[in-house]
């Protein structure tokens, strides 16, 4: 049978960091609130879009497998958070990268939507239909935060990262998956103002419609129960016992989810990666990032076996038991970076402020 594993890895972070004490002169916080309740310390702010994130995330992942762009069959980019509705993100991504030959699509399960893109091209790997895949996680979305809310000006932040999925005959890779969605509380975590159900003129009069909007209480308990659950699922599936884990890759969300979905394992902290720290949520690209840091860190040995487990607005809910391969370092590396910015944290969230309103107070 064919396997499917990753043979490559990525991330790209914007360079400008948005602090807690910055969102002290922003929100009424500070970085102690922050911290003690979603583990978070810093973020990043982009001063480019969605598909260049995406596209050097995707360089490094390609460099790291060895491979060139025209060998990608399938340019996959998760994402809520595109630059712009028409064409797919994937399709600039592609172009880009210079991947002539691979065809491209978005894929939209926000928080979840980089293990929805994942699981499908290994399935596609798996069943022949394809040999290579690039998937990418990307997302901006501070450009949807209201900077006025403190429940969701302090969580998110922008970034993007991406893997190389290769079909090989060695052992490895996707071992067991489930996806799943409730939209049932879809309202419990969205954007409703962001899509042509809002009339424009309802929207030019309350511009906050486009933002981000959340009930913090109700996708924690949400999200500890579908992340738990899922995780458990397909360690289930898999054939392995919780003691088999050798690593629990969870979406960064909140450090709090992530302890509690642990405590639902039954895992030992040290088999949990986090990084949550550094980055805050970046959505569909917190556990790509994750994942190369892990790699990145020697996290992940030959033959590991690890569980990815998501839940993004929907309320949707990934998870999968992936056996790493016998590569762990990369074969090449990219000089390539983002291009300079001038801009500072503030200048850089000034169209923000003056859409949402808030900015620093004076």
């Amino acid at each position: 049978m064919t396997n499917s594993i990753i043979t490559g890895w990525g991330k790209c972070l914007p360079p400008t960091v948005l602090t807690n004490h910055d969102l002290e002169s922003l929100v009424d916080t500070n970085d102690d609130w922050i911290t003690s309740r979603t583990g978070i310390k810093e973020r990043r702010i982009s001063h480019v879009g969605t598909a260049e994130l995406a596209t050097l995330a995707g360089k490094r992942a390609l460099a790291a497998a060895g491979i060139e762009a025209t060998d990608v069959d399938l340019v996959s980019v998760a994402t809520c958070t595109p630059d712009m509705l028409i064409p797919s993100a994937a399709s600039l991504v592609q172009d880009a990268l210079g991947a002539t030959n691979a065809g491209a699509i978005d894929q939209n399960a926000a928080c979840s939507g980089f293990l929805y893109g994942l699981i499908t091209a290994s399935g596609m790997v798996q069943a022949g239909v394809i040999d290579t895949a690039l998937v990418v996680g990307a997302e901006r979305l501070t450009y949807f935060i209201d900077f006025t809310d403190r429940g969701t000006a302090v969580l998110f932040g922008d970034g993007a990262g991406a893997v190389v999925v290769q079909a090989t005959d060695e052992p490895g890779g996707l071992k067991a998956s489930d996806m799943g969605s409730d939209g049932s509380v879809a309202n419990i975590l969205w954007a409703p103002g962001s899509g042509t159900a809002t009339n424009r003129m309802e929207l030019q009069r309350n511009h906050h419609l486009q933002a981000i909007a959340m009930n913090g209480p109700e996708v924690f308990k949400r999200a500890v129960k579908a992340m738990g659950d899922s995780a458990a699922d397909v360690v289930a599936k898999a054939g392995w016992d919780l003691d088999d884990v050798d690593l629990l890759i969870p979406h960064q969300a909140n450090v709090r989810i992530i302890d509690a979905t642990a405590r639902r394992l039954q895992l030992d902290p040290a088999k949990v990666f986090v990084n949550i720290a550094s980055y805050g949520n970046t959505s569909a690209a917190t556990i790509p990032i994750a994942l190369t840091e892990a790699l990145e860190s020697r996290r992940v040995t030959p033959g590991a076996k690890i569980v990815f487990a998501a839940f993004g607005a929907g309320l949707s809910w990934a998870a999968a038991a992936w056996e790493f391969g016998s590569r762990v370092e990369p074969l090449g590396t990219t000089d390539e970076e983002l291009p300079p910015t001038d801009g500072n944290v503030m200048t850089l969230l000034a169209d923000n402020f003056a859409y949402y309103g808030g900015g620093p107070a004076t």
